[in-house]
């Protein structure tokens, strides 16, 4: 057992130490005081018996019997042993410590039970009184050099440096010198900010394993921490000769022109760390993600980029790795990439919803239908209950006019998005322009309302109730509160104003409706047909015959086509 200094003092001793006790208890289960002959029976009967039902794991029975052996012997140590360990088995630790203090007061020369009470008193903290034990141990056992090294950290954690550096030198003329001696005689140097001292041990190390890259590492941390930097190089330097792929050595250099300023070379460094597939995968995505509040600068982006670039280079079989490549692609705007990145991290590891979900939304934000069917569809078999993954591909499924799959999708959407108005209302607006194509208008207006409920100014949502009530020629006045509210909510949508325009037509505001149409069709970069067809309409009740058919026929040299406005133009009046 080694007592280690820097973490909790002798976890685990009284078990490390059962082979070198010398007196095992179980060999006395009477003490050596005068018992009558019956007295001294029956305590060797008790106790083995006791012995047994603890074998069984009957504590209590056990227990009973052990206190029983000391009704009649009240100085038998090995029953006080045994109901500490019982104690101490259920937590009891304060009932423990008094039957292991009592026990060693009978019996001064039993280390099973000294190293016991140590355990005891290391988990309480009380370490002047693990002092006492460590000196008791030595004194059973002066050529042990566990019991001075353990007594040493334990003086380390009081903060008397120099009683444990002696300790640790008798240690050493005791076993010889170690790793571990040396490691816990160099924290006490630093302890005592004797950078100088705490260096010449690691020269020890090194001196005996020169190719031990982790000594020269700790040396330049020494240096670093201590703002000797130029140290620190130097004997990074060294290793990286011994050992040039090393990626701790090369983030231990980044990290220290870091802070020197040096951001060109640290860049180096960090990119040479990268490349070392050896370096734990987690730490390069901590250092990228670190990048991330950067990404805005130019050279911090370009630099990440790069980085993630090495990163799935060094580690190519790791879907994490082209997950955060692929966002810093899409950072870059480099769209056709990033997605490629993400479509490799989900053949790496098909759980990655998150990463799926950003590569559909990337497909849905480009149009690309038929991809998000693909996609969303393979995503939703292992993730059925995603609510924005049924939104997409609902959306989807209602631009390739499949309305009855749209209808499903949204309708799942709808019971996983209660929580999400924002979600809730594109949903709801989603079902309403299906139902509106499958002729179900009593749904399609019960689900615009819904959309509306949760969010009263969706734009969207009231323009598409308010030209679908205008094309059935229902609520005319409510179409026109809604539409008039959309073009305040969202001015200059050549959308939105055609619609207000042809709810204004079909109220016979031929007037207010043309201003509105011309609106429209100056905002329109697309050159709409039917936002000319409908200006035509306009302009043939406003008594301008002329200007009507050549609106209409401009339409159709636009695309427009349908028997209707072939009829208005051939007959040079409107027709519905």
């Amino acid at each position: 057992m080694k007592f280690a200094a820097s973490l909790i003092l002798l976890a685990g001793l009284n078990t490390v130490c059962v082979g070198q006790a010398k007196k095992p208890p179980g060999n006395k289960a009477v003490a050596a005081q005068s018992l009558s002959a019956a007295d001294s029976g029956m305590v060797k009967q008790l106790f083995f018996s006791a012995l047994r039902e603890k074998t069984l794991d009957n504590k209590k029975a056990a227990a009973e019997l052990f206190n029983r052996v000391l009704q009649i012997d009240a100085k038998n140590d090995a029953s006080l042993y045994e109901l500490a360990n019982i104690e101490q088995a259920q937590n009891n630790l304060a009932e423990s410590r008094q039957y292991l203090e009592r026990a060693v007061a009978i019996d001064r020369d039993n280390e099973w039970y000294w190293n016991a009470l140590a355990s005891l008193y290391e988990k309480s903290n009380d370490l002047p009184k693990l002092n006492a034990v460590f000196d008791e141990l030595i004194r059973l056992n002066p050529d042990k050099s566990d019991y001075y090294y353990d007594k040493a950290n334990a003086l380390y954690l009081q903060k008397r440096y120099n009683e444990a550096l002696k300790l640790y030198d008798k240690v050493e003329a005791l076993a010889g010198p170690s790793e571990e001696l040396l490691l816990s005689k160099q924290k006490v140097y630093l302890r005592q900010n004797d950078v100088k001292k705490a260096a010449s041990l690691l020269d020890a190390l090194i001196e005996q394993n020169p190719t031990q890259t982790r000594y020269y590492l700790a040396k330049a941390e020494i240096f670093s921490t201590n703002k000797q930097y130029d140290s620190a190089i130097a004997i990074l330097r060294k290793a990286i000769a011994i050992d040039p792929s090393n990626g701790l050595l090369h983030l231990a250099l980044a990290d220290i022109f870091r802070e020197q300023n040096k951001p060109a070379a640290s860049y180096d460094e960090l990119e040479a760390a990268f490349a070392d597939s050896n370096l734990d995968i987690d730490q390069k995505l901590r250092i990228l993600l670190g990048y991330l509040p950067r990404l805005k600068e130019p050279d911090a982006r370009a630099s990440a980029l790069q980085l993630s670039k090495v990163l799935v280079q060094a580690h190519p079989d790791n879907s994490r790795a082209y997950a955060l490549y692929g966002d810093l692609l899409l950072q870059s705007n480099q769209v056709k990439e990033a997605k490629e990145a993400y479509k490799k991290s989900i053949s790496l590891d098909k759980q990655a919803y998150g990463v799926q979900e950003q590569l559909v939304r990337i497909e849905f934000s480009e149009n690309n239908m038929d991809a998000v069917i693909y996609d969303g569809e393979k995503a939703l078999e292992l993730f059925p209950n995603q609510a924005w993954m049924n939104y997409m591909v609902g959306v989807a499924w209602l631009e390739k006019k499949n309305y009855v799959k749209s209808i499903s999708y949204l309708k799942n959407t709808v019971m996983l998005a209660a929580d999400d108005k924002n979600l809730l209302t594109q949903s709801y607006s989603g079902l309403g322009d299906a139902y509106h194509a499958t002729g179900d208008r009593k749904s399609s207006d019960d689900a615009y309302e819904k959309a509306l409920e949760a969010d009263p100014d969706n734009a969207y949502t009231l323009n598409n109730y308010a030209y679908y009530l205008s094309l059935r020629n229902e609520q005319l006045e409510k179409a026109a509160q809604m539409s008039k509210h959309s073009n305040s909510l969202a001015p200059e949508n050549a959308s939105f104003e055609d619609t207000y325009a042809w709810i204004l037509f079909k109220q016979k505001k031929y007037a207010e409706a043309k201003l509105w149409a011309e609106k429209s069709l100056q905002h329109d970069k697309s050159a709409s047909a039917t936002k000319t067809e409908h200006y035509g309409d306009i302009l043939y009740f406003l008594g301008d015959v002329t200007g009507a058919v050549q609106n209409w026929q401009k339409a159709k040299a636009l695309g427009a086509s349908s028997p209707v406005l072939e009829r208005k133009i051939n007959e040079k009046k409107y027709s519905e």
